[in-house]
């Protein structure tokens, strides 16, 4: 099984490389009145890291409510 993890990680890391390396084209992003000229690579870099990061932390929110809720849940009398 750790084989087939392996080659799932370094299809996803090629996969990646080929894209970052095919969308070097410089793109203009404007958000909020601020404006950046980027590679598309780059620009889809850090706007899955911070969807990651949010996500997660939204994810770890959640779960911790949850389960905070089923403790006083099941400690009431």
């Amino acid at each position: 099984m750790r084989w087939i993890y392996l080659a799932v990680i370094i299809l996803i890391a090629a996969a990646t490389i080929i894209f970052a390396l095919q969308n070097f084209e410089i793109v203009t992003m404007s958000y909020l009145g601020f404006n950046a000229r980027v590679p598309l690579a780059v620009l889809v870099g850090v706007v899955y890291l911070l969807g990651a990061a949010t996500g997660g932390s939204l994810f770890a929110l959640l779960r911790r409510s949850y389960e905070g809720s089923r403790r006083s849940i099941v400690g009431s009398p």
